[in-house]
């Protein structure tokens, strides 16, 4: 059914398609008049011998008509109601003069008008419907009114004009209400098929964006879609390989246990194509096929975020608890420091400065401790590699009394990196330290490798040493707050260094960790030019 655009009040391609119908519908009957105005056949009591001419001529003119408006309506598309009214009204002259050469109401080619004004009556719209039943009423009584005045019609005749023009007004006007009632649920389709549009759009989007993958599966364990995170997860851009036993074998074996008995618990599997480890978890639809949704959760970045607030929630607790001991422990340092002077006793010296060298390295603990809290207040500026790293070296080899032959650099290119200059400072105090306490103490047992230029806009500074590496289990727990595998160490050291560096938006990572081949630490920073 055809119908209006209510915005711009012009009419749809399906209204000039239906006034086509129409005009088709209007071609056939003058041609099936004009064949038999040609043959004229005996069965047919309103083509009379004296009428053949006239009936000729009439059906000739129709068909001609309507021959044009079909032409006409595809090369021109303009004046919609004109046109429509142009085709019921010549519709209305042609019934009324046939039926009047006919014999009159009883000749039954009037009641044609009944399915004229049915059609226009789809197809038009407003008043217009009641305008052309009027002029077919007037039309029908005109032409009976003539008849009678000549003598050729009873008065009873003028019962059947009076219902054949009542049946005028409820056919058109039935059909306008009827075709209300189509454009409306048109424009009400309309429009729930662009909200259903956006809405979909909407959720395409935001399942695109999401960062767990989003699965649907079909009963068969068919994939049917998913986003491009789940497509990273299973490795699903081989379109051949869409079945889930293809993506994960323990995922196809949880989703049929699944099958079996629906219920909230989650599955712990591995993703071959990525390695990684996912929770996934099914939920069912109300869809026709009963698809099925599954979400995948990156395990790594749930134990990631975990770890991060457990570190935050440490770090907090003892930056507050470093404020509260160290003003005691300054108290006790100088007490020792005075005690120190006035002891002559082997005994009493030895146990004093065993108390003043653990509430040094308590001390040193709580320095540390504190030092996190300026990882928030970074300010990166450009750090020149060839004049800081001799000058840390340098500073560190007098501080610790230890030969300057023992560090040895290394480096490579422009050597500039982004950084904020004491936490630069700091990190690198941090790994060297952590070196020499790994190391042989020989000549050049560690070296400061500072590679520019290698990787596009990232400098590498590499603290290397020949000790005897990391054992592989504790390649990921070194990072870690306390935990130190050094009977001297804070267990705060390379953790502090990882902190301060990812401020600075670089990385802090163990590159060569095979025992008994030294241990190879790595600062990746933003290079400056």
């Amino acid at each position: 059914m055809p119908g209006i655009d209510m915005r711009s009040g012009v009419f749809t391609d399906a209204y000039w398609k239906s006034l086509r119908y129409f005009n088709l519908y209007r071609f056939c009957i003058a041609g099936l008049l004009f064949t038999s105005s040609i043959l004229h056949p005996s069965t047919f009591s309103i083509f009379t011998p004296s009428g053949g001419l006239l009936h000729l001529a009439v059906t000739t003119l129709y068909l001609l008509a309507t021959t044009f408006s079909l032409i006409g309506l595809h090369y021109y598309r303009r004046h919609f109601n004109v046109q429509l009214s142009f085709h019921v009204l010549v519709d209305i002259a042609v019934f009324v003069i046939l039926s009047h050469v006919g014999g009159g109401i009883r000749a039954g080619l009037a009641a044609m008008l009944l399915v004229t004004l049915a059609g226009a009556g789809l197809v038009g719209q407003g008043r217009l419907v009641l305008f052309y039943a009027a002029t077919a009423t007037l039309a029908v009584l005109l032409e009976h009114s003539v008849r009678a005045l000549i003598g050729e019609a009873d008065i009873s005749d003028f019962f059947q004009a009076g219902l054949l023009s009542a049946g005028f007004f409820g056919v058109a006007g039935s059909a306008s209400l009827l075709a209300r009632r189509v454009v409306a649920n048109e424009e009400l389709a309309r429009r729930r098929g662009v909200a259903l549009r956006n809405q979909t759009v909407i959720g395409q989007r935001v399942i695109e964006g999401m960062q767990d993958g989003v699965l649907v599966i079909g009963r068969d364990g068919l994939v049917k879609q998913h986003n491009p995170c789940a497509e990273q997860l299973l490795g699903l851009s081989n379109p051949s390989n869409r079945k889930l036993v293809y993506c994960s074998t323990e995922l196809a074996q949880g989703f049929s246990d699944w099958c079996e008995r629906e219920s909230d618990e989650q599955v712990l599997v591995r993703a071959p194509a990525s390695g990684m480890h996912l929770r996934a978890r099914f939920v069912a639809t109300e869809s026709s096929e009963r698809d099925v949704l599954v979400f995948l959760e990156d395990m790594s970045q749930v134990q990631e975020q975990a770890r991060q607030l457990k570190l935050a929630a440490l770090g907090r607790l003892t930056a507050n608890i470093a404020h509260e001991i160290r003003n005691p422990l300054s108290a006790i340092n100088h007490a020792g420091e005075l005690l120190q002077e006035e002891m002559s006793d082997p005994t009493s010296e030895r146990l004093l400065r065993i108390i003043l060298d653990n509430a040094r390295r308590v001390e040193r603990i709580v320095s540390e401790v504190l030092e996190l809290g300026r990882r928030d207040r970074a300010v990166l500026e450009r750090v020149d590699l060839r004049e800081a790293l001799p000058s840390i070296v340098e500073e560190y080899a007098l501080k610790e009394t230890i030969s300057s032959g023992i560090i040895k650099l290394d480096i490579e290119g422009e050597g500039a990196i982004l950084f904020d200059r004491s936490h630069f400072y700091q990190v690198t105090w941090n790994l060297i330290g952590n070196a020499l306490r790994h190391s042989r103490g020989l000549e050049g047992s560690v070296t400061v490798k500072v590679r520019d230029g290698t990787r596009h806009g990232v400098v590498d500074i590499h603290v290397v040493d020949d000790g005897e590496g990391v054992d592989e289990k504790y390649a990921e727990q070194i990072f870690e707050p306390f935990f130190t595998t050094h009977n001297r160490g804070t267990g705060l050291g390379l953790y502090i260094a990882r902190e301060l560096c990812e401020a600075n938006g670089a990385q802090l990572d163990l590159v060569q960790s095979d025992v008994g081949q030294g241990a190879d630490f790595r600062i990746a920073g933003g290079a400056v030019s």
